[in-house]
């Protein structure tokens, strides 16, 4: 008995170690199975990423080590030479139609200037062009083109296009948010790929840190008022002007002299500020608080009613003319009470030739003029943006017959006539003014971060030849109303504007979420605003009027 049970255990013994190394080998093949799967997968990875990073991202079976997602992140677009920015700065919706405006910056990095360029994209049927600026447009076999104006041709070596800007128009968002992605830059017809491997910034980063700058400088601006800037203008004094009595009431009936706006003393003047939004768009900003709040807390004492004309519902584009003529009318009338002066803005944009719509600017002026012929506070501008093909020929010619219906009922009101692509050629009108007239002036308008030394240049040029200039509009973000503040240029401008003694109105009063505006979005009080109530260009603009 004892000798089996020997022989047993033996036997299970035996058995055990061969059971064990059948699982050892075992063992064995498995382990060498993942690491040639690892090695497999680790080549299929470098294969992956010789043909591109894109294709590798979109492999499900391969998990990419975290230096391999690094590799990927670094992959930057392709940087070229002549940098084509092209970015929605604004939208919006209006009966049924959604509206996106977008500007267009070509930054020539090169040693040569550029004489042909263009930018295109595709479009559908249903995507149309609203507006644009700065620029031609032409649509075909669905492909928006944009081309230069006639004066910007050319850029120049080592310099930036930033003032061509447009506004389209489509039922369908999301086409308009896709014109960004698929647009082109074409040099000589063809599209431009020279890659730039030498300087990795575009100009949508120096817009960037143009941006971060301008927030770094509204941080750092001193505080040492800011308890009595809270108040609103209910604390200030009760009148503008530092004797207790009105800005008319000081200044009277007010004329020209030579470049100069004179009182009624015969004293050099300066009217300062603001202009309304499309009144039509924005009426409930026309009120006696409002325009109140302008005088006695940032003394102002100007208000300019921008009544647009062709714009959607505009006076001449199917909107209510009673209406809209009601709310010039009480604009007028509140500005009187409040002792300020006051702009009549026949507000041409989208028609861009005054003579489109003569015959509807000769009945309303006259009715105007008739209505308040004894009103020494208002001045009437009868043409406030001349744009596309327009030149001052036409003006002058749409002016000519305006102007004997205004000194019919009023002799001697101060008249503001625009000037070509868009109220900038005050040096073309010095060179051929209107003839025949007393108290004649002419409009600049500027946006300090599109319009810089080339157009103070004719600003200068209209002053030497004793051209009388109104800055009748401005603000101090871009041409389109809203990108950054570009505070250096802001002062540039205001160092002209003092030293020619010009008066101005700065665009505009509402809380529509673009850069110009001066009220901040959030605010919905239509008077009375605090500090905090004002957006940076609101508080910017201030302190300019109150100084």
């Amino acid at each position: 008995m004892k000798i089996k049970t020997k022989k047993l255990i033996v036997i299970s013994s035996f058995l055990m170690i061969i059971i064990l190394g059948l699982v050892f080998v075992l063992l064995l093949d498995e382990e060498d199975k993942k690491v040639k799967e690892q090695n497999s997968t680790t080549k299929v990875i470098e294969e992956t990423y010789e043909v591109s990073p894109e294709e590798a991202n979109e492999s499900d079976n391969t998990t990419i080590s975290e230096e391999a997602k690094e590799d990927t992140s670094q992959s930057d677009k392709p940087v070229y030479k002549i940098n084509l920015s092209m970015s929605k700065t604004n939208e919006w919706e209006s009966d049924g139609k959604f509206y996106a405006q977008f500007d267009i910056k070509i930054n020539n990095k090169t040693s040569d200037k550029i004489t042909n360029w263009k930018v295109s994209f595709p479009v559908s049927d249903s995507v149309e062009m609203d507006n644009i600026w700065n620029g031609t447009d032409k649509v075909s076999n669905e492909v928006m083109v944009i081309s230069s104006a006639e004066y910007n041709q050319e850029i120049s070596a080592k310099s930036e296009l930033k003032d061509v800007g447009f506004i389209m128009y489509s039922t369908n968002k999301d086409e308009l948010n896709e014109l960004s992605e698929k647009a082109v830059l074409l040099i000589d017809d063809k599209e431009y790929k020279e890659l730039d491997n030498d300087n990795k910034e575009t100009s949508g980063d120096k817009t960037s840190q143009a941006s971060d700058v301008s927030e770094e400088k509204n941080d750092n601006e001193t505080t040492d008022n800011e308890t009595t800037e809270q108040t609103t203008n209910k604390s200030q004094a009760s009148k503008a002007e530092s004797n207790g009595k009105t800005p008319f009431e000081n200044h009277g009936k007010l004329s020209v002299n030579g470049t100069d706006i004179v009182d009624k003393d015969g004293n050099k003047f300066q009217l300062k500020g603001i202009s309304t939004h499309g009144i039509a768009w924005f009426p409930d900003y026309v009120n006696k608080d409002a325009f109140k709040t302008f005088r006695d807390d940032w003394g102002a004492n100007l208000i300019r009613l921008a009544m647009y004309t062709d714009e959607n519902m505009g006076y001449c584009a199917g909107g209510d003319k009673e209406k809209i003529k009601s709310l010039v009318c009480n604009g007028v009338d509140y500005a009187t009470e409040l002792g300020m002066y006051v702009i009549v803005d026949w507000h041409i944009l989208h028609d861009t030739d005054p003579n489109i719509h003569i015959d509807e600017s000769k009945i309303f002026f006259e009715e105007m003029t008739k209505k308040y012929s004894d009103h020494d506070n208002v001045i009437y501008e009868i043409c406030n943006e001349p744009n596309g093909s327009t030149t001052w020929d036409d003006v002058k010619k749409y002016a000519n017959e305006i102007i004997p219906i205004i000194r019919k009922n009023c002799p001697n009101a101060i008249i503001i006539v625009g000037t070509p692509t868009w109220s900038q050629d005050v040096d073309i009108a010095s060179n051929s003014p209107i003839e025949g007239y007393d108290n004649i002036m002419y409009a600049i308008h500027f946006y300090a971060a599109t319009h810089t030394d080339n157009i103070r240049s004719k600003v200068d040029e209209a002053h030497k030849n004793g051209l009388p200039v109104f800055v009748s509009e401005f603000s101090i973000c871009d041409a389109s109303g809203n990108g950054a503040i570009d505070y250096d240029q802001a002062e540039k401008w205001f160092d002209l504007i003092n030293k020619y003694n010009l008066s101005y109105a700065a665009w505009n009063i509402s809380n529509k979420d673009e850069t110009s505006s001066i009220i901040v979005p959030a605010c919905t009080k239509k008077s009375d605003w605090t500090v905090d109530e004002l957006s940076d260009t609101g508080k910017w603009i201030r302190e300019q009027i109150k100084n």
